[in-house]
């Protein structure tokens, strides 16, 4: 193939991929009123429908794209998207919450893996001068997913059931299999061996930090259970970027962090969806809940709201190659 249909193909399967991914995390608080009815299941025990995904997907997302870099992100990515499968297929025939939230967990595994390496494998295939528009569009394509999640749950539910919102899933990565191990170039990062140590503390503390927050409300701030979480979570991480700076082979380079637009990048972002994950699940309990809207009414009240980000994210991309990013990162945390 030449370096365009290279470049094409590449955005193509990363961007499906990015696309099922973010879908996935969106679609899902919008069916849990209905999955509660269905499987007789408390609120409490639902939100780790939600929450099983989060944790394994924070907490494994630096091991995702760790793995990548050391055993080859196209073949880790394909894993990633079979695993990511399998657990969607699992989640459509689960015959309770329980077995719906370990299918979750296990989705959230090949999400972490999926997610990173979509951004990796696409900076690796663009040229410098083109990357900025690349990834805006990359950046659209997840905002495409957040915009139309709600709606797109919540006409599914309405017209056939919660499972087929996993169902969707299965095609999708039946397909993207084979295209990624066909298609894609495999490309490795720097460092030649896997960082054992940074990946079990980083994932480690952040299994405590999350835990801690997602727990956190139901037992309580001031609980033994949260803040010995919190405390074990934050002292593993300060272990890891202790480790890290003297690491031969780091699987987080701190010298990262020197770059501004970097670390402005990444606080933005966790900002952003620190704001925007968390909100969703209260909003679709409101709108079927106390509101009485159907799961497609809430899902459209939700729209404006997620719609922005799919016009936005590619025009900022491509602003970012004129002017930079600070500027523009600047003015969205503003808004």
């Amino acid at each position: 193939m030449t370096q365009r249909a290279t470049t094409l193909w590449t955005f193509a399967i990363t961007s499906i991929a990015l696309f099922m991914v973010s879908l996935d995390n969106l679609v899902v608080p919008t069916a849990i009123p209905v999955i509660r009815a269905d499987l007789g299941a408390s609120l409490e025990s639902l939100e780790w429908t939600v929450n099983a995904y989060t944790l394994t997907f924070a907490v494994l997302l630096l091991t995702g794209a760790a793995l990548g870099d050391r055993f080859g992100r196209r073949r880790v990515f394909s894993l990633g998207v079979g695993v990511f499968s399998a657990g969607s297929i699992a989640a459509a025939l689960a015959p309770s919450v329980e077995a719906l939230n370990v299918a979750r967990a296990l989705q959230g595994l090949g999400g972490a893996v999926v997610m990173p390496l979509t951004l990796t494998i696409l900076s690796a295939a663009v040229p410098p001068e083109r990357r900025g528009l690349a990834l805006g569009a990359w950046g659209g394509i997840g905002g495409l997913a957040i915009a139309f999640g709600p709606l797109v749950g919540g006409a599914v539910v309405q017209g056939f059931s919660w499972q087929w919102i996993f169902w969707l899933n299965v095609p999708i990565g039946l397909l993207l299999v084979p295209m990624a191990l066909s298609r894609l170039q495999e490309t490795h990062g720097p460092q030649g061996r896997l960082d054992l140590p940074g990946v079990g503390l980083a994932s480690a503390g952040l299994f405590g930090v999350v835990w801690g927050l997602v727990r956190g409300n139901g037992q309580g701030w001031a609980s033994p259970e949260i803040t010995v979480a919190l405390a074990a979570g934050l002292v593993l991480l300060a272990a890891f970027v202790v480790w890290e700076r003297r690491a031969p082979s780091p699987m987080l380079p701190l010298r990262f962090f020197r770059n501004a637009a970097f670390s402005l990048a990444n606080i933005a972002s966790l900002l952003m969806f620190f704001g925007m994950f968390g909100s969703i699940f209260l909003l679709t309990q409101f709108f079927q809940t106390v509101q009485g809207y159907s799961p497609l009414g809430s899902g459209l009240r939700i729209l404006p709201w997620t719609l922005a980000p799919m016009f936005i994210a590619p025009l900022a991309g491509a602003m970012s190659d004129r002017i930079g990013p600070k500027r523009i990162l600047g003015v969205g945390l503003v808004l």
